[in-house]
C-alpha cells in the first residue's frame, strides 16, 4: 500500500506521488498515518510562534503578492523598534517563546537596523528563539543577523520549477538565487524553513512533485505550505484559489517524508476554511503562528484577500487558541519548540 511504503521509506516514485496527490482515495489512511508519526516524534504538542509583521513596504513586484511595490492601493507602514519591543513584551507575557519578524524586502531596514532589533530582543529575552522572514539577502547579511542572535529563518521557495517561478516573479528574481539563499542559511547554522504555494496559477502535479524532490535535497527544519489566495490588486486577481484538500494531502505527505519537521497549520489554511488549521493539525501539522502585530496594522499586511488577522487567531486570544487545539486532540505548549531530528 502506498501509505505503508511512504511511512517505511519516506519516499515514493513520481507516479506514486502523483496517485496520492490526484485522488482522495488514500486521504483517510494518510491522515491516520501522519497523525501517528507526528505523535511519535512530537506527541500532542503544538508550538506557538508570535508573528510580528513589522513592515509592508517591499522592493519586489511578485505577481501574486498584495504588498508588491506596484500596488498603489496598499496602505504602507513600518513599526519602530519600540513598537516591535512592545509586541515582544506582550507576547512574552502571554507565554510566547518564539518571535517571528516578518516583512517585505524593505530597504529602510538595513542590516544595521535589523541587527540592532535582533540584539535587543536577544538581550531582553535570552530564552526565546528569534526567527526572521525578510526575504533574499547576501550571505554576509545572513551571517550578521545570525551573529546578532537570530536562530531561524523562513524563506519559502514558492516553487522549485524555474519556468513556473518566472511566471510568478519579476525578471530580477530567480529561483537560482532563492535556492542559494536557502543553502547559505543552512550552512551558517540557522534552523531553516522552506515551502511552496499550493494551487498557484499554472501549477501542475508535476510541479508539486518537483517541490517534494527539492525538499528531499534541502532537508529543511520547517516546511510552510499554504494555498494560493488571490489579491484584488494584483495581476492574479481573477485566478482561482488553491484547493483545501490538496494542501491537506500535501501536509500529510510531508509529515511522512520528514517525520522530524516543524510543520505549520498556516493562516492561509484558516482563511480558506473556518476549521482549516484544525484540519491541518489532524494531518500532521504541529505549529501555529498567531499574530502579535499591533491591531492597527494587521489589516494592512495583506499578502492575499480576506486574510484572518483579528479575533480568535490573534496572539492575544490564547484561551481561544487552546480551545481550538484541544478540540482536535492536541495541546498548546510553551517553549521554543525546536526541531527534533
Amino acid at each position: 500500500m502506498l501509505i505503508e511504503k511512504l511511512c517505511k521509506e519516506q519516499n515514493l516514485t513520481d507516479d506514486e506521488f502523483r496517485t496520492l496527490l490526484e485522488t482522495d482515495r488514500y486521504d483517510d489512511a494518510l491522515r491516520e498515518a501522519a497523525d501517528a508519526v507526528r505523535r511519535e516524534h512530537y506527541g500532542t504538542d503544538v508550538y506557538l510562534r508570535g508573528l510580528i509583521e513589522f513592515t509592508n513596504f517591499c522592493k519586489n513586484d511578485c505577481l501574486y503578492c498584495g504588498i508588491r511595490r506596484s500596488n498603489k492601493c496598499a496602505s504602507r507602514y513600518r513599526l519602530t523598534e519600540e513598537d516591535i519591543m512592545a509586541c515582544c513584551k506582550e507576547g512574552y507575557g502571554l507565554g510566547y517563546r518564539t518571535f517571528v519578524l516578518q516583512g517585505g524586502e524593505d530597504p529602510y531596514f538595513t542590516d544595521e537596523r535589523v541587527c540592532q532589533i535582533v540584539r535587543e530582543i536577544r538581550t531582553r529575552y535570552p530564552d526565546c528563539a528569534i526567527t526572521l522572514s525578510i526575504g533574499e539577502k547576501s550571505r554576509e547579511s545572513y551571517q550578521a543577523f545570525f551573529d546578532a542572535g537570530a536562530n531561524r529563518y523562513l524563506l519559502r521557495h514558492e516553487t522549485a520549477d524555474p519556468t513556473l517561478y518566472s511566471r510568478l516573479h519579476p525578471a530580477e528574481l530567480s529561483l537560482e538565487n532563492r535556492i542559494r539563499c536557502l543553502y547559505d542559511l543552512k550552512d551558517i547554522g540557522y534552523q531553516v524553513g522552506a515551502g511552496m504555494m499550493v494551487g498557484c496559477p499554472g501549477q501542475t502535479t508535476d510541479h508539486l512533485i518537483r517541490d517534494l524532490r527539492f525538499l528531499q535535497e534541502l532537508k529543511p527544519d520547517m516546511i510552510g505550505i499554504g494555498p494560493f489566495i488571490p489579491h484584488k490588486d494584483t495581476p492574479f486577481k481573477d485566478e482561482q484559489r488553491g484547493d483545501l484538500y490538496l494542501v491537506l494531502r500535501l501536509l500529510g505527505i510531508l509529515r511522512l517524508m520528514f517525520p522530524w519537521v516543524l510543520l505549520p497549520a498556516t493562516t492561509a489554511l484558516g482563511t480558506i476554511h473556518p476549521q482549516g488549521r484544525e484540519l491541518g493539525l489532524k494531518m500532521g501539522a504541529n505549529v501555529i503562528m498567531p499574530n502579535l502585530s499591533p491591531v492597527s496594522v494587521r489589516k494592512k499586511y495583506m499578502l492575499y484577500d480576506d486574510k484572518i488577522c483579528t479575533g480568535e487567531e490573534s496572539a492575544q486570544c490564547v484561551d481561544c487558541l487552546e480551545r481550538r487545539v484541544t478540540s482536535v486532540g492536541y495541546q498548546i505548549v510553551s517553549g521554543r519548540g525546536d526541531v527534533k531530528r
